[in-house]
């Protein structure tokens, strides 16, 4: 296995277009403008997934008052992302990556540890952006439980 490549701050974020859980596609350079949070995660509806989303969501309302876009971005279908929306009533965006290309090109898929065994898979990563898509923060191997409390106080909101 080979090392993957990670996005740092300073860099210049890759652009992508993705199909979401409602049927329509976003596109990363069509936020310009706006300070985007990027968080993959593995698997919708896993407990660990479900508590990032809820977090995520419940914190919604003051990121954007902060100027902040938040995007999930998981392998599932979007048909899965849509039952994970509803079943949760998650408000933030989520959006599917089944090919793992943007997780690829992110950093966000490769080599981790699973029960101490090194396998292939999604890394739990939030990658935060500035107006200009330009890579503030970068964390790679996340917790999914407090994760957003820590990442608010990394972005001085609390």
């Amino acid at each position: 296995m080979t090392e993957q490549t990670r996005l740092s701050a300073g860099d210049l974020a890759p652009d992508f277009t993705l199909p979401s859980d409602d049927g329509n596609e976003v596109t990363l350079s069509d936020l310009r403008g706006r300070k985007v949070i990027v968080y993959f995660y593995p698997a919708a509806m896993t407990p660990g997934c479900t508590k990032q989303a809820c977090d995520f969501t419940e914190s919604l309302d003051s990121l954007k008052a902060a100027g902040y876009e938040v995007l999930g971005i998981s392998p599932d279908k979007p048909e899965k992302l849509a039952k994970f929306r509803e079943r949760d009533s998650l408000t933030i965006t989520l959006l599917s990556d089944t090919d793992k290309a943007v997780m690829t090109a992110w950093g966000a898929f490769g080599e981790k540890k699973l029960y101490g065994k090194l396998v292939q898979g999604v890394i739990r990563s939030t990658i935060v952006l500035d107006e200009a898509g330009t890579v503030v923060v970068a964390q790679y191997n996340v917790r999914a439980t407090g994760h957003v409390a820590k990442l608010r106080r990394d972005l001085g909101l609390d």
